[in-house]
């Protein structure tokens, strides 16, 4: 057996990515504690598989659940040298305000932190860097932030898989690429944190509009010229926080865009498609345990939108659909109604 180069990890939130990426730590690191919020789900780890989230698909034997901190500390309070964040955006400031002394202690010791969350917060209109900043104003250098095209599901098989990993500190990030490396995943460098939270986020909104277009029945033709036109919107947003052009063609734009819009394992897809069905996000939602991150970020989309002008119909009429109650149908031919502009401007 191979010997691992780390010692430990620790992985909180143990949803179908959080999951996933302890499985690909757990090719670097001698043990990976997995804070496990439901008893179901621990227990399932416990028995090999992440069958809630992720049914039979194996789980190394290195990566450990825990549903306590006292669990979590039965393992060791040492020997820790990466944490990662797999919470939603809207769980962060809860979370890490209850636990803020343990990851102060953490950060003391010059431990990074990654953050998965791919989302904005509909009421602040913060993102996960603005929350984790926030609250450890004084370790922004030890955070990164992973976004790009990876369905959980294919990490799990092995499916080789290109993310982006932003931050602000070179030598921290390169660290985290290289104990985030395995034969069939790889992180690509940013310094560009809100443009890759902002692709990542984005694209979860433009998602469920694919998944709408595709269930009224709309082809290959629609769903280019949707994509198209949403990478430009996206950039609008980009302006405003002083992101990159170039993220947004890249892995965590363009690369998450695509996957999300046309992969069947999307969550923001499927819930698109349940929407063209007839059914309510509200209904939608209390029938799964999945998050659906698009849905708060629609909101979010549309106040960003409102407040600094920004030309966004694709992002507008998705609101409308969610949190309007109009027909979908309705809103794509007004759309269509609008008139014709030069495709830069």
């Amino acid at each position: 057996m191979k010997e691992k180069k780390y010692k430990k990890a620790l992985v909180i939130g143990a949803g179908a990515f959080g999951t996933s990426i302890a499985t690909v730590l757990a090719s670097n690191f001698e043990n990976v504690i997995l804070k496990v919020r439901s008893k179901d789900v621990y227990d399932a780890i416990k028995n090999g598989e992440n069958s809630v989230y992720l049914p039979d698909l194996p789980i190394p034997a290195n990566l450990k659940p825990a549903l306590t901190w006292e669990e979590v500390d039965s393992y060791g309070q040492e020997d820790y040298e990466l944490l990662v964040s797999g919470l939603p955006t809207a769980g962060i400031s809860e979370f890490f305000l209850e636990n803020k002394e343990r990851f102060d202690n953490y950060l003391k010791q010059g431990i990074s932190i990654v953050s998965l969350s791919k989302g904005i917060d509909p009421v602040t209109l913060e993102m996960a860097d603005d929350l984790f900043f926030d609250l450890f104003p004084k370790y922004r250098e030890n955070f990164t932030f992973l976004s790009g095209p990876s369905f959980a599901k294919e990490i799990m098989m092995e499916q080789i898989t290109l993310s982006t990993l932003a931050g602000r500190s070179r030598k921290v990030v390169m660290q985290v690429m290289e104990m985030l490396e395995a034969p069939y995943f790889k992180c690509l460098g940013s310094y560009d944190v809100k443009g890759v939270l902002l692709g990542g986020a984005l694209k979860n909104v433009i998602a469920i509009a694919g998944g709408i277009i595709e269930g009224l029945g709309y082809n290959h033709n629609t769903r280019a010229a949707m994509i198209t036109r949403a990478i430009a919107e996206m950039l609008r947003f980009g302006q405003v926080f002083n992101a990159r052009p170039e993220t947004f063609y890249g892995l965590s734009g363009m690369g998450d865009l695509i996957l999300t819009t046309t992969g069947g394992l999307s969550r923001n897809k499927n819930f698109g498609l349940e929407l063209a069905k007839g059914r309510t996000p509200e209904e939608i939602i209390r029938s799964q345990r999945t998050v659906v991150e698009g849905y708060k970020t629609a909101k979010a989309a549309f106040h960003l939108s409102e407040r600094y002008q920004i030309r966004a119909m694709i992002f507008q009429g998705v609101y409308k659909v969610l949190y309007e109650g109009l027909e979908a149908r309705t809103v794509i031919e007004s759309m269509m109604r609008v008139p014709a502009k030069f495709e830069l401007e």
